[in-house]
């Protein structure tokens, strides 16, 4: 049994010690991420009378409440951010301890979680990851697809091996080296009025109508926040699960779209479109590879690090 040792903080749990089996730990860390007890106890693969007995064990262990329950489902209270913190390193080592017995087997699988932003999830690193991972088939890689700020909180409390997120944000105490440089364009029809145009200010476009990506999407989400950001919003008439969904609808004259330059590339000559570069300094983004410091990482996250390091395209 793993223990789960708390102190005596006015927003902690009150005992000075208290013990949380791997079970409880991974069940609370995953009703917290789904915002859901229901949710979260499916992903644990528990029954719901089962997860709810567990938590409520956990919250009487503490003595105090953990999650806040509403009709739209729970999120952590100050306490149960506490707890999922430090599961979440709990977790983490208990991840790393399986990697390393895994190295002195033979035939067993080792995971590394790896959290990217779109551009690089979508653009950037399918091909270097791809030929590292043909190098080693021992080793599967878990990613996923998150906004940079998410990324951060989640590298730096355990959460995964290897981050890559914009430079945009603040890494922290997390290293961080370049991993390459990714700049956002409008795509729009080549008939349409900003065809002639070299660059074009976000804020110009606000008022059009855009063809996004589907909710979820860590670009999207960013782009929605520099909108409310410049005052405005995005009128959205339909949103893509891809980007060549967007560089269609785009070229069709359904609205407008935002993407990775190399994305809309891809599809710009099928799709009739045309790319113009946005002014706006946050449009060039630089994005970086980030970890905790590589001595705390399991050997085969330390090797990707270096081969992703290698094969960096960043400026």
């Amino acid at each position: 049994m793993a223990s789960l040792w708390l102190g005596r903080r006015q927003e902690d749990c009150y005992p000075a010690t208290m013990r949380f089996d791997l079970v409880d730990l991974r069940l609370f860390l995953l009703v917290v991420e789904a915002g859901s007890i229901t949710h979260g106890a499916a992903l644990a693969h528990l029954a719901l009378p089962s997860a709810s007995a567990r938590l409520r064990g956990m919250e009487e262990l503490c003595g105090v409440s953990l999650l806040e329950r509403g009709r739209r489902g729970v999120r952590p209270t100050a306490a149960g951010e506490a707890v999922a913190h430090h599961a979440r390193l709990v977790l983490a080592q208990m991840e790393r301890l399986q990697d390393e017995l895994r190295e002195h087997g033979e035939g067993l699988r080792g995971e590394i979680r790896l959290l990217a932003n779109t551009a690089a999830a979508t653009e950037f690193l399918p091909q270097p990851l791809g030929r590292w991972l043909v190098r080693h088939p021992q080793v599967s890689v878990d990613l996923k697809e998150r906004r940079s700020s998410e990324i951060v909180k989640a590298i730096a409390g355990g959460g995964g091996e290897i981050g890559i997120v914009s430079d945009a944000v603040e890494q922290g105490g997390l290293q961080a080296v370049p991993f390459a440089l990714d700049r956002l364009v409008l795509v729009a029809p080549r008939d349409s009025r900003w065809a002639a145009a070299r660059h074009v200010a976000f804020e110009e476009i606000l008022g059009e109508d855009f063809v996004g990506l589907e909710p979820g999407s860590a670009l999207q989400a960013y782009l929605d926040d520099q909108a409310r950001q410049a005052g405005g919003r995005l009128s959205y008439r339909v949103r893509m699960h891809g980007v060549e969904g967007v560089c269609r609808l785009a070229g069709l004259g359904v609205g407008l779209g935002v993407l990775p330059e190399a994305a809309a590339r891809r599809c710009r000559r099928a799709a009739g479109v045309t790319l113009v570069r946005l002014s706006d300094p946050w449009a060039t983004r630089r994005l970086l590879l980030c970890t905790r410091p590589p001595a705390e990482l399991p050997r085969a996250a330390r090797d990707l690090l270096a081969h992703l390091s290698r094969a960096s395209t960043g400026t």
